[in-house]
């Protein structure tokens, strides 16, 4: 994939993790085991982080599961592989990676999907998600925020320091239909060179739970939403694979 500019999970893949320092993965990863236990997943079992980026979900479920991790960009998987030696981390699109293998749950996570382009990506990617699922398995997809919720205008700053580099990053969020545009600015600094500005622009595709759940069972899944999910606002789309019926005894 190339960018016309600078990319968060590309070319400013070394500031992500600095500055989502405040971020609960562990939490997130223990309300995650519990959701999937309740729906029907084993305690330990088989798990693949789509979207897995630098693996920061990973460190904490590979110390209960047989995980393995997906991400679109390599800068990312650089910095998991440092992470996490030994894991398996395969570089794949969401829409089209193929690891010739199933699992208990399937999570993708952090609104990955809200990266797409179009609604057909979308669906796209749910049907490559319920393939790499077990019979009973269960998807978990942390949507982007809903159109009805989604604010324009909204500002944010986060900072990140260190005797290595500061970093400041500013967003400003915007929207266009069914679009939201968020500009970041990114301000870098390290000791002895000039402070750097870098602006991103993220586009998100803005829909409804209900049209995320009309996908997610046009994929197969028996699906709901979860409002209350690991991020405020943004809830969590939940699905399992429906296992083949017993042969009748007829």
């Amino acid at each position: 994939m190339t960018h016309s500019q600078p990319s968060q999970f590309y070319e400013l893949a070394e500031y992500y993790d600095p500055l989502n320092s405040g971020k609960d993965y562990q939490g997130e990863v223990r309300l995650l085991e519990k959701i999937a236990r309740r729906l029907g997943a084993p305690a330990r079992c088989s798990w693949l982080d789509v979207a897995c980026g630098t693996g920061r979900h990973l460190e904490f479920l590979r110390r209960k599961h047989s995980a393995v991790g997906v991400d679109g960009s390599p800068r990312m998987l650089r910095l998991a592989r440092r992470r996490l030696p030994g894991l398996r981390l395969v570089q794949g699109d969401m829409r089209h990676f193929r690891l010739r293998q199933q699992f208990d749950v399937v999570s993708c996570l952090f609104s990955a999907i809200g990266h797409l382009p179009s609604k057909a990506d979308v669906r796209e990617t749910f049907v490559n998600l319920a393939r790499h699922l077990n019979p009973g398995g269960v998807a978990l997809v942390e949507p982007w925020i809903a159109p009805a919720v989604y604010r324009a205008g909204f500002l944010q700053v986060r900072c990140y320091d260190s005797p290595a580099v500061t970093v400041a990053r500013f967003a400003s969020s915007g929207r266009r239909g069914n679009r939201s545009i968020v500009r970041f600015d990114f301000y870098i600094g390290k000791p002895g060179r000039e402070v750097q500005h870098r602006q991103v622009t993220d586009v998100g595709l803005l829909l409804s739970p209900t049209e995320l759940l009309q996908m997610m069972r046009s994929a197969g899944l028996r699906a709901r939403f979860l409002a209350r999910g690991l991020t405020p606002r943004r809830g969590l789309l939940v699905g399992i694979k429906p296992r083949p019926k017993a042969p009748s005894s007829d």
